[in-house]
Parts: structure tokens; C-alpha cells; sequence
């Protein structure tokens, strides 16, 4: 039994839940025409993103970018490359890491999907958009709060 009064739909934690996973089947879909998951796309544009930097990341760079799992994402990474949308290439630091690069392909898919997402953000998330960023931003332990102070400084 809940110790909230109104029951689950007072619950921040489930309503974030069901809010989520609305969210995902939003992008899944919007995703869906440029035989993207949603986990590629992530790890996709946070390469290009790093790689618009002057970087040239690992794939431990990428994670860490992505918030994602290491393991997971050199899966993923490995699946991008095998079409055609990334290089990875031995590291000359680290012979055991893998820098990452977008290719030209890969660059032009990464825009559309970019632009695909945010349209599918903002018909998702309507006028919330904006205060629903701020409220994120604030309690993410993720690189993006720390990538958005340092472009708003």
C-alpha cells in the first residue's frame, strides 16, 4: 500500500515512469524510418557531438558522453560501423581503446535523426519542453549538465 494519499498517481517516481516510457515509444517510432534504435541514435549523435569538438573520442568517451554502459556501447558502436556510419580505429595512446569517428554518412544520418528527435521531443513534451529541461539539467549527474554550464558561462 501506498503512503501517498491519491494513490500512484500522486507518485513522482511512477508518473516519471509512465512519462518515460511514452516518451521512448515517441522516439522509437520517429526513429523507426531511418533503422535507428534508440540507443544508436544516442550514442550516433553524442559521437558526431564529440567529434564537432575537435575530439577524438574513445569508446569510453562515448559512454561516458551517452551516460551509457561500456560494454554496451562498444556493441553498438561495433553495429554503427558495420554500416558504414562510424570508423573506429586503434588507439596510438591505448592499445587496448578504440578512438571513434563519424563518417560522412554517418554525419548526414546523424543530422536527420537530430532533427527527427527534436521535432519528436517537442510534439511530446508540447509547452513543458523548456521547464522540463531546466528541472533535468538540475538533477542529472550526467555530462550534459556539466557540457550546458560550460556553454552558458
Amino acid at each position: 500500500m501506498t503512503r501517498l494519499p491519491g494513490g500512484p498517481g500522486e507518485s513522482p517516481g511512477f508518473l516519471l515512469w509512465q512519462v518515460t516510457l511514452g516518451w521512448r515509444r515517441a522516439i522509437t517510432q520517429a526513429l523507426a524510418p531511418l533503422e535507428l534504435t534508440h540507443v544508436q541514435f544516442v550514442l550516433l549523435a553524442c559521437t558526431w557531438w564529440l567529434n564537432e569538438q575537435a575530439q577524438a573520442p574513445n569508446q569510453q568517451d562515448v559512454a561516458a558522453q551517452a551516460g551509457a554502459d561500456v560494454k554496451m556501447a562498444s556493441e553498438v558502436l561495433r553495429k554503427l560501423e558495420a554500416r558504414g556510419l562510424l570508423e573506429r580505429v586503434q588507439d596510438s595512446k591505448d592499445g587496448r581503446a578504440k578512438t571513434v569517428r563519424v563518417t560522412s554518412e554517418g554525419v548526414e544520418l546523424a543530422r536527420e535523426a537530430i532533427e527527427i528527435v527534436e521535432q519528436a521531443d517537442a510534439d511530446f513534451l508540447g509547452t513543458h519542453s523548456s521547464a522540463l529541461a531546466r528541472l533535468l539539467r538540475q538533477m542529472s549527474p550526467s555530462p550534459a549538465r556539466a557540457a550546458h554550464s560550460a556553454t552558458s558561462s
